[in-house]
């Protein structure tokens, strides 16, 4: 069990404990924040330039090496194990997206299609007839939202993105307010559009001015060094800070403004449901998209990623100013779903030529048809969204044939100079669960805290470190990220309340261990065999918020 040993700071004293700041009383609010994308790296190259939100994270309880533990370092599974104390092994989202060979569907332009998307609602649907419902059905395990109501029925959940997967990853089955950015406007479950906010209304329509209009952007000073056009390809380059087109509403994402947007949103909830007023402790989990959506448009070392973190840490800034104004007792924990990894043609420009894009002949669609070519099949012999992760059979495959082309794909990607490894289903089902130092795990250690019997492939490729896995730069989508090493893996876990004794610990830790670490300042017990997390001793001095 997890639970709090509240100790006040006369206790400490006499137990002989240092005379420190101690949490005397629980929090009657939790906010969670994620900044999708938010790697270590970029904590650790911009701390010194923190004055406002960051700053005060970054003078709290510091984690500079959490690690998001499982292979597919994606946005779904990483929301997934922010608030569920659990990897997506248990969480049962594997990935953003996977495939149901069992299960064919049609794609908008009604060609067969087995993918399957990690929030929405499980059935044949997402056809051009029968648009995709969002849903958290997938999410196999309790949020610590769900987790609270079970307890104290008069917790209420809010989850605020800028993405439907991160508010339903993190608000889980039962928030009060779920809320996200649907490429129109802020929005919630079918059905659910009474639990909106009336504020939100008003955000919305500025949200739609914002969009239409063009914005010529002033670099901040801490960024000029980072101020370099990097061509990538005959015509565009990235690196500078160029005015934002009008509009153009995927560009408005890579821009401060959603963020802006996405925690005014946050707080018009806060307002609505008097989070932090009530009889029971309440959460506000938000994610904010703007820093990963710079990060694919530009990469994570220009002029533009410099700019968005400036602008992150001044809202979040804004944000904690308005809960302190609220007068709410609140404990913040920051983190991330992953990190993520700079564009190959820069990196080749700043020390490392090793990088590289991956070659298209890698992509499931080629190896699967050259294999269907050589064994005489018909249809493509292998289901896979790119070049990497997951590999699925086709069920077009016969069952006589089904060995032979697991073997053929598994022989031809180990004997490719791009591919680290090569894991099939049964190997990864054999292997012992993961133990040990997080940061020393073995690369099928993190392959088997993302697989699932069900809804894992055939067979998992993983690519060298460095290898980026979209074949050209394309304007738009440079770089990416979703591989087990540890540019994708590490991010910061934070954790402030007013009073707290600040520390730093930086050896590593899981991103599953944050639920049971905030499930302990509410006196919520938590069965360890339910959570592959443990709690962090967050209190610094003799006392601790863990039990023993």
């Amino acid at each position: 069990m997890t639970r709090l040993k509240f100790v006040t700071l006369a206790a400490a004293l006499s137990l002989g404990a240092p005379a420190i700041a101690q949490p005397v009383a629980k929090p009657t609010l939790i906010v969670a924040i994620s900044i999708d994308q938010f790697s270590s790296d970029l904590f650790s190259e911009y701390r010194s330039h923190f004055t406002s939100g960051l700053k005060r994270l970054a003078g709290g309880i510091v984690f500079p090496r959490g690690y998001q533990s499982h292979a597919a370092t994606e946005t779904c599974p990483g929301h997934s194990t922010i608030l569920t104390g659990s990897r997506p092994a248990r969480t049962g989202i594997i990935a953003n997206d996977w495939q149901n060979p069992s299960l064919e569907r049609r794609d908008v332009g009604g060609r067969p299609s087995y993918e399957v998307y990690c929030a929405e609602a499980p059935g044949p649907v997402g056809s051009a007839t029968a648009p995709q419902i969002i849903s958290s059905a997938f999410l196999r395990v309790p949020t610590l939202g769900d987790r609270m109501k079970v307890v104290t029925p008069a917790s209420r959940v809010v989850a605020v993105s800028g993405k439907d997967r991160a508010a339903v990853m993190m608000g889980g089955h039962n928030a009060d307010v779920t809320l996200w950015w649907d490429g129109k406007a802020f929005t919630t479950y079918a059905g659910r559009s009474a639990s909106i906010p009336a504020a939100i209304a008003a955000i919305n329509t500025r949200a739609t001015a914002a969009i239409a209009k063009p914005v010529a952007r002033k670099l901040p000073t801490m960024c000029k060094a980072y101020d370099r056009a990097i061509p990538i390809s005959a015509t565009a380059t990235v690196g500078t800070l160029t005015p934002r087109k009008a509009g153009n509403e995927r560009g408005w994402r890579a821009t401060p403004q959603f963020d802006d947007l996405t925690v005014d949103a946050a707080l018009a909830s806060v307002s609505a449901l008097k989070l932090g007023r009530g009889s029971a402790t309440d959460v506000l989990a938000v994610s904010l998209s703007a820093t990963d959506y710079t990060g694919h448009s530009f990469g994570t070392e220009g002029a533009e990623m410099c700019a968005q973190i400036a602008a992150l840490d001044a809202t979040l800034g804004r944000m904690f100013a308005a809960l302190d104004k609220s007068g709410v007792r609140y404990v913040a924990m920051l983190t991330a779903d992953h990190g993520g990894h700079d564009l190959p043609e820069r990196s080749n420009m700043q020390a490392l030529p090793a990088a590289q894009r991956v070659v298209p002949a890698l992509f499931a669609s080629a190896v699967g048809a050259a294999i269907s070519k050589d064994l005489g099949l018909s249809g493509n012999a292998l289901i896979g969204r790119t070049a990497f992760g997951d590999m699925y059979i086709a069920p077009s495959v016969p069952g006589t044939k089904r060995s032979a082309v697991r073997a053929a794909a598994v022989d031809f990607y180990r004997a490719q100079p791009q591919v680290a490894a090569v894991f099939t289903r049964d190997e990864i089902a054999a292997a012992p669960p993961p133990s040990g130092p997080v940061d020393e795990w073995a690369l099928i250690d993190r392959a088997k805290a993302s697989f699932d019997a069900e809804r894992s492939g055939d067979f998992i490729v993983l690519l060298k470190p460095y290898v980026t896995p979209i074949p050209s730069s394309i304007s738009g989508y440079v770089a990416t990220h979703g591989s087990p090493w540890g540019y994708d893996q590490r991010v910061p876990i934070l954790f402030w309340w007013k009073g707290a004794a600040p520390f730093e610990q930086p050896s590593a830790v899981e991103t599953a261990d944050i639920l049971p670490t905030l499930a302990s300042l509410i006196n919520l017990d938590v069965p360890r065999s339910e959570i592959d997390g443990r709690c962090l001793d967050i209190v610094a001095g003799a006392a601790s918020n863990c039990a023993p």
